[in-house]
This record gives structure tokens, sequence and C-alpha cells, in this order.
């Protein structure tokens, strides 16, 4: 089919062939569609990695502001607000 977007091309390796049969266990709907397989493995990689990068964007942020609050509370002002509740 005619197409102005890129094509991308895949040789169905062994370890190609058990990702897809794997896939078929998920998704048996599309079990006779190898393509499709691949197109929602693809998807879901990139969910994955989509969700690994914003988790280490988040990570980086709590990195970047540890410490800034230094100094902002007496010492002890935990322990401090602990002793007042009741046990």
């Amino acid at each position: 089919m005619p197409t102005t977007k890129a094509r991308h091309s895949i040789t169905e390796t062994a370890e190609i062939a058990e990702a897809l049969d794997d896939a078929a266990l998920v998704w048996p709907e599309l079990r006779e569609d190898r393509a499709a397989l691949l197109r929602k493995l693809v998807e879901a990689g990139h969910q994955s990695v989509s969700g690994a990068r914003q988790k280490g964007a988040r990570s980086q942020m709590i990195r970047d502001s540890a410490g800034v609050a230094t100094g902002v509370y007496p010492p002890n002002a935990a322990a401090r607000l602990k002793s007042e509740w009741d046990e």
C-alpha cells in the first residue's frame, strides 16, 4: 500500500518469534496477524521506556531539590513535634 511514512523491516529471528508468540498470548485476537502483534509490542515497549524516562525525571527532580530546605527548621524540630503527640 502506498504511503509517505517510513517503513521498517524486521527479520523474524528466534528471539523476535518468541516475543511474537508471547504477545499472541496477551492479545489472542491478533494471533494470526504477526505484524499487528509487532505493532502492539512496539507500543507496549514505548509505554515501558516512556514510564522509565518519566520516573527518571522525577528522581532527578528529587535529587536536584535535596537539601534546599536545610537550616529552615531548628535542630531537633521533628523530635519536638513528635514529643507533643499522644502515645
